[in-house]
């Protein structure tokens, strides 16, 4: 069998992570560490057992000070997981990916104390701190962190469950990164990174789409037990942490750190599924139409419509198209996108080794973000483009809220990337000529059905197995059961699935690192919509707020940052405003358009 993988391709960018560590043999990273550990250790004894004594300045300095080392730690960890990322088939990196985990680990054990002793002082005493305009500064932090208060355990037991990690819960994320980057999926003779057999689900010829779906789900059904086995052992040691800090429901930790409320999380749930009959399954049943089939596969999912050229996209023409899309809303956010550019902050080419999908790695505001894709050269490609550009816009934004304060939540925290997906649609749809707007509708359709019904379904699919673990481990065939389960129920009648695509779930990365994640996504697509709209209908000064609420950050929640443009994340009707919109481009479908 020939081993057939793509070769770099040197048009594509290739990221340069100097600007965080020159080579990790560099004593810069050793410096570091060791600093950041002589820092720690000096701070506990210094600090431990002090808080409540501090006046509010006193306590805002000891504050900066944990930011400086978590700013230090954050470089250094950042360096590693790029590293890691770009390539983990490389036993050398994944060995110092480990390492520099361990060496984190251990330091920051020191500054475990912190957190839960501020979150052991009487509400009084520290509101009596806050009126020192130092301190005030950290008034968000601090209100995010005392969200978690009734869930902190002892200091001795929220230590051991910290240095404990890399060989828990840890271990079996890097078992199962290390194993997908390992995979070769056999297709026609050819051996595949799984990144490149997936994205053959996409190709104009049927029987390559076919192939490729059954052979995805050979070579998955081949290690199903090893991917059963890690979803079941992550599922019970969630559970057995969820029980101890006594959170109600499996999804309840995910909407704390969200800063989500449960049941605006259940009534966008309820307003998605509640709409999988205007949404996907009217539209899945145009596209069998379209493709003359009687049903679709689940390899004809994201297939390319009849008349779509399916024409290839130079990188330089798409950083020009997205760039120009973003620069006709504002010249700011298209100037701070363009460095991604002008600097090596993209990582875009495909190799073996290299971790599948995008994602934008903020990395510390001391630093600056980068931004990983695999570019195909397909349109699809493009909106990714897009989508991970606005995520380090967004980044970038943020960054003078400190370490501390720049992170968002993760359902903000898509909001300028689906933003700027939507952008750069707009800008690609109003050039097109009739025949390319449909396709470019179609294709939009599609693009926010994965990302609406598709990770609402994702969604699902996780609260029923977490529930189901509960009463014991779930073969195999019970795991792909619910899979089948929630994908009928949301791509809907136009579909009849085949027996391989049972397997497919255990290929979806957020199921084993970030559980109940993948709501995020339909949230931000949702309250994109509702803004774009905003937007649309000429809301006076809209784009100066809306680079006001990227600057926030983690600074604000999502009620305080959508009052400026009229909208309410808790009423119903706000998330019904965001479906209405991909219920009009398939109307606009529907009647020719």
């Amino acid at each position: 069998m020939n081993d057939v993988i793509a070769e770099p391709d040197i048009t594509l960018p290739a990221w340069d992570l100097s600007d965080l560590y020159p080579s990790p043999d560099s004593p810069l990273v050793t410096e570091d560490l060791d600093r950041a550990e002589a820092t720690a250790k000096a701070f506990a004894r210094s600090h431990a057992g002090t808080l409540a004594g501090l006046s509010g300045s006193a306590l805002a300095a000891v504050i900066a000070e944990y930011e400086r080392i978590h700013d230090l730690l954050g470089r250094a960890g950042s360096y590693a997981q790029l590293l890691f990322a770009a390539d983990s088939s490389d036993p050398a990196v994944g060995q110092f990916f480990q390492t520099i985990n361990e060496r984190i680990t251990a330091i920051s054990s020191d500054l475990i104390f912190f957190t839960l002793e501020l979150n052991r002082l009487d509400d009084a005493v520290l509101e009596t701190k806050l009126a020192d305009p130092a301190l005030a500064r950290y008034r968000p932090w601090l209100r995010d962190l005392r969200v978690f208060r009734p869930h902190q355990l002892d200091d001795q037991l929220e230590k051991l469950n910290h240095e404990r990690d890399l060989t828990a819960n840890g271990a079996w994320k890097r078992l199962f990164d290390e194993t997908v980057a390992a995979m070769r999926v056999n297709l026609n003779g050819q051996a595949l990174t799984v990144s490149d057999a997936l994205n053959k689900l996409s190709d104009r010829n049927r029987g390559v789409r076919e192939a490729a779906g059954k052979a995805i789900g050979e070579a998955f059904g081949e290690r199903i037990r090893l991917f059963s086995l890690i979803t079941n052992t992550l599922a019970k040691d969630k559970e057995i942490e969820d029980t101890w800090r006594r959170y109600e429901r499996p999804t309840s930790y995910r909407n704390r750190s969200n800063m989500v409320e449960d049941e605006v999380v259940s009534a966008l749930v309820t307003a998605v599924r509640g709409s999988y009959p205007r949404l996907s399954h009217r539209y899945y049943k145009m596209k069998a139409k379209w493709l003359e089939l009687p049903k679709l596969q689940h390899w004809d999912r994201n297939a390319p419509l009849p008349n779509d050229d399916d024409r290839l996209v130079a990188w330089p023409d798409a950083e020009k198209q997205v760039l120009t899309a973003y620069a006709a809303f504002s010249p700011e956010l298209a100037s701070i996108g363009k460095q991604f550019f002008d600097k090596p902050w993209i990582d875009a080419g495909l190799r073996p080794g290299k971790a599948g999908g995008a994602f934008a790695h903020p990395t510390v505001p001391s630093a600056h973000p980068y931004l990983l894709l695999n570019y195909h050269g397909k349109t699809r490609d493009v909106m990714t483009l897009a989508h991970e550009l606005g995520h380090g816009v967004h980044q970038i934004l943020a960054g003078p809220q400190g370490t501390l304060m720049s992170h968002t939540p993760l359902t903000l925290a898509e909001t300028a990337s689906v933003f700027g997906e939507m952008l750069t649609f707009r800008s690609l749809v109003d050039a097109a000529t009739p025949a390319q707007r449909r396709i470019m509708l179609a294709s939009k359709v599609e693009d926010m059905l994965n990302t609406v019904v598709r990770q609402v379904a994702f969604y699902q699919f996780e609260t029923l197995l977490h529930d189901e673990r509960r009463s014991g481990e779930l073969l195999p065939e019970r795991i792909g059961e619910l899979w089948m389960k929630v994908q009928t129920e949301s791509l809907g009648p136009a579909f009849e699935f085949s027996p391989e695509y049972s397997v497919f779930w255990s290929y979806v990365p957020h199921f084993v690192h970030s559980p109940f994640y993948v709501y995020a996504y339909a949230f931000g697509d949702c309250l994109v919509n509702a803004l774009y709209s905003e937007f649309q209908s000429g809301h006076p000064g809209f784009a100066a707020k809306y680079l006001e609420m990227l600057k926030a950050g983690g600074t604000k929640r999502h009620k305080e940052l959508l009052a400026p443009f009229g909208l309410d994340a808790s009423d119903p009707a706000f998330w019904d405003r965001g479906l209405d919109v991909i219920a009009g481009f398939i109307d606009e479908l529907e009647s020719g358009g």
